[in-house]
């Protein structure tokens, strides 16, 4: 099966909802899946970095799992991240965590250890024969400290054949087109970076793995539709709707920005883990006047 053909378009890196106390909010959390599903985002990813997973423990990530697939009914696929700079847990993971209604998993390339180009490889090579579902690589040298370059991605998406697709956040456009260019037909290559996600789509990606989407689910999956569609001229005009909210989403920190516009949009309550905290009070207002001047209805 190639992902190219069921992850086409929006998926979603949902959040975790918390409650005052600091405890999942699953109420919080359906509400929010089912937000995002009825405007429009074509699949949902769940335990991504947006959901907070370093503060997650074993229990409560199986939990959000179980509650998704409940919630979700198969309307949308849904993708399941597992990642780590330990490859033998991983592994592990990828064979205990219920995976059965999973579509795809999406696995971060190891963080902080700054592995080799070859190390990097060997590691998915790992994940590809212990998953039983699909792996999205996930490039995000932002987070890990190590980029996945575009000759290493290749020779993933050309020697392992369980790895289905990568998830793209270096920001290096040239390094994008290379992959884009030399991929082979079946591999899955969509934007990890919401503000890039036009011109990544115009180059040939096939959409977007976002965090935007959790609050801006109907614009920002339409503009990936048009663009998809090569209806540039309106994409770019939601593009540019959404630009300042992309700006304000990433000012501090992910998942801050993204609960502070859901909050405001009277979806959950604005409450983050430790070590993150709430989206600061001055760049707080400037969402608030955003949503109140962009999205009125």
């Amino acid at each position: 099966m190639s992902l190219r053909n069921v992850l086409k378009g929006t998926g979603v890196a949902l959040i975790t909802p918390f409650k005052q106390n600091f405890e999942i909010d699953f109420n919080a959390l359906e509400k929010l899946i089912n937000y995002d599903i009825n405007n429009g985002c074509e699949y949902l990813v769940t335990l991504g970095t947006t959901g907070e997973t370093p503060t997650l423990n074993e229990e409560e990530k199986n939990a959000i799992i179980y509650f998704t697939y409940d919630v979700v009914k198969e309307r949308v696929p849904v993708v399941v991240g597992i990642g780590g700079n330990n490859t033998k847990e991983v592994c592990k993971n990828l064979e205990t965590y219920p995976l059965h209604k999973a579509t795809a998993v999406l696995s971060a390339s190891p963080y902080y250890s700054k592995p080799s180009q070859e190390g990097i490889f060997l590691h998915y090579k790992a994940l590809a024969e212990a998953s039983p579902k699909p792996v999205i690589v996930y490039n995000v040298p932002g987070r890990t400290g190590s980029n996945i370059t575009a000759t290493t991605t290749l020779r993933i998406a050309e020697e392992l054949e369980n790895i289905g697709g990568i998830k793209e956040a270096s920001g290096n456009m040239i390094q994008c087109m290379h992959i884009l260019k030399e991929r082979p037909e079946r591999f899955l290559v969509v934007s990890g970076d919401d503000h890039l996600t036009l011109p990544l789509i115009a180059c040939g990606m096939d959409g977007v793995i976002s965090v935007a989407a959790n609050c801006f689910p109907k614009e920002f999956s339409e503009m990936v539709r048009l663009a998809l569609h090569d209806d540039l001229n309106k994409a770019r005009l939601l593009h540019y709707q959404c630009l300042e909210g992309n700006d304000l989403l990433f000012a501090e920190n992910n998942p801050a920005g993204v609960k502070a516009f859901l909050a405001e949009l009277g979806i959950i309550e604005n409450v983050l883990r430790l070590p993150l905290v709430p989206l600061s009070k001055e760049l707080h207002k400037k969402a608030k006047h955003y949503l109140s001047h962009n999205f009125k209805d």
